[in-house]
């Protein structure tokens, strides 16, 4: 495991800090999401990795201190194991039993399927959006087309630097010699850590450094990398553009432009990163995940109310609340490369994001805080989850030790765990599929809310009843929902829509994912 828990400390609860820049990059007043919060960081990584046995302890330490919320931003490298086996699970259940708030990242292996971490419903797991902030940099080639990528190097070119030649490298630190690097642009397809290669190629006398990125489709989720040599990342976009110049002349060469402006307020915004961890559940297919997405791309490092909620709570209020959505009313986009099967990548156009790459969606902390209606859970539910995924006694002790073994399971299986979002799973066997939900009150005044509903393509959707009345908070309320096929689809084919509860005051929307698994 790899994290990065100094970032993220700061962007949870960092003190408002004036003039805040990056090499004087996107100054601004720097703030965290609440800095009135108190931080306890807990050191459970070294320059190399994240042990388990480190993460553990450091989760049972806090718990230990009484803290609210942990945040970890942790993303497995080798796949999700089952529950049981997964100790990081294992233990956030113990802090969910004790009333903690528990939120994790689900990872930056995007856009393929299935690649989402951290996926047991007692976490709240987060994928990563861009924001509308770019950091501009051009490459000029030779045939007179100008690139755009992203960059934070440091020093003014805006006329352009002199025509230098391109040459293709691995750019591996002992890959990298005078003879072969010595005054050239070097293109490097690096995961993550361009400056890195940057350091080696400036030090055996290269020009500068070109990033290529396989997974972000567009500029605005490139990360941009403070280069200590004249550098620029490119999206996939500017990539292949770059590469068929390249393949066209036998001499190719280019020159940088740098202004070094932060450029705010033109760009689409949020989008989907390419690089964030995708759905569905590869442990649990009926518990849709990632649960919303945040920003997470180009973020300069800067709690909720209601401490008498469970943790159930806190996530559904996220949730119900979050947009899918961008700046401009339209829908979030995915910035991930898609691949198809026989056509390989369509350069031509970008997908809406659905709720496998968004979640719910966008999160917005302001309507978070007053929700309307809450989906709670508490540790009885969870473990009547896992009693539903038939694990053993042995297994259950892991998470509630002493235990005698299963008394119950979820009635309808794991999609009936009252979750805010729903996946219906149709099969060989049904093409009908009915899910319940109780929903809990927690706004003060009476209200009545009427269902309105966005129908996966191919289904039919019934809610019963379609009006929910309540008289009091923390009352609670139950509804059915019913999912009926009436298409013909392949073998895991995906269809999305949602259930929103509203009045004029609140809206608490559900995404809905159907599955035709056979």
């Amino acid at each position: 495991m790899v994290g990065h828990g100094t970032h993220v400390s700061g962007t949870a609860a960092g003190s408002e800090v004036r003039g805040a820049s990056l090499f004087g990059f996107s100054r601004c007043t720097a703030r965290g999401v609440a800095p009135r919060a108190r931080i306890a960081m807990y050191k459970a990584c070294n320059t190399e990795a994240c042990s388990e046995s480190s993460i553990v302890a450091a989760i049972d330490a806090a718990v230990s201190d009484g803290v609210d919320v942990i945040s970890m931003s942790l993303g497995r490298m080798d796949g999700n194991p089952a529950f049981y086996d997964d100790v990081v699970a294992v233990a956030m259940f113990g802090a969910e039993r004790r009333g903690v708030f528990v939120v994790l990242a689900g990872g930056n292996s995007g856009p393929e399927a299935s690649s989402v971490g951290n996926v047991a419903p007692w976490m709240t797991t987060v994928g990563a959006a861009t924001t509308d902030r770019v950091f501009p940099a051009t490459l000029k080639l030779g045939n007179g087309a100008v690139l755009t990528g992203q960059s934070l190097y440091s020093v003014k070119a805006q006329g352009g630097t002199s025509m230098v030649p391109l040459v293709y490298n691995f750019c591996e630190k002992y890959g990298m010699t005078p003879d072969n690097v010595m005054g050239k642009v070097l293109v490097c397809e690096v995961d993550g850590n361009d400056v890195e290669s940057g350091i080696y190629a400036q030090s055996a006398g290269g020009a500068g450094i070109v990033g290529v990125r396989s997974e972000a489709r567009f500029l605005d989720a490139v990360d941009a990398q403070a280069f200590t040599l004249p550098g620029l990342t490119l999206s996939y976009m500017g990539r292949k553009k770059l590469e068929a110049y390249m393949s066209s002349v036998p001499y190719p060469v280019a020159s940088f432009g740098f202004s070094c402006d932060t450029v705010t307020g033109e760009n689409r915004a949020p989008m989907v990163a390419g690089f964030s961890s995708r759905g569905p559940n590869s442990v649990v297919p009926e518990i849709l995940k990632p649960d919303v997405v945040a920003p997470g791309v180009n973020i300069h490092p800067r709690r909720l109310r209601h401490g008498d909620w469970t943790p159930a709570m806190v996530r559904s209020a996220l949730m119900t609340t979050a947009t899918p959505l961008d700046k401009n009313g339209r829908r979030i986009l995915d910035n991930g490369v898609s691949y198809g099967s026989n056509s390989g990548v369509d350069e031509e156009t970008c997908d809406n994001a659905t709720p496998l790459a968004a979640g719910a969606g966008l999160v917005l902390p302001r309507l978070a805080m007053d929700p309307g209606l809450v989906y709670d859970l508490g540790t009885q539910d969870y473990v009547d989850l896992l009693c539903t995924l038939n694990y053993t006694t042995e297994q259950m002790r892991r998470f509630v030790p002493g235990t005698n073994g299963c008394a119950r399971t979820l009635p309808g299986g794991a999609a009936n765990l009252n979750y805010p979002s729903m996946v219906a799973v149709f099969d060989s066997h049904t093409s009908a599929r009915t899910l319940t939900r109780m929903v809990t009150k927690v706004s003060v005044q009476p209200e009545m809310y009427n269902v309105t509903v966005a129908a996966p393509a191919g289904v039919n959707v019934t809610v019963t009843p379609t009006t929910l009345v309540f008289r009091r908070q923390n009352e609670r309320k139950s509804y059915t929902v019913e999912f009926r096929s009436n298409a013909v689809k392949p073998a895991g084919a995906w269809e999305f829509g949602h259930i929103t509860w509203e009045n004029r005051k609140h809206a608490v929307r559900s995404p809905v994912a159907v599955l035709w698994k056979n």
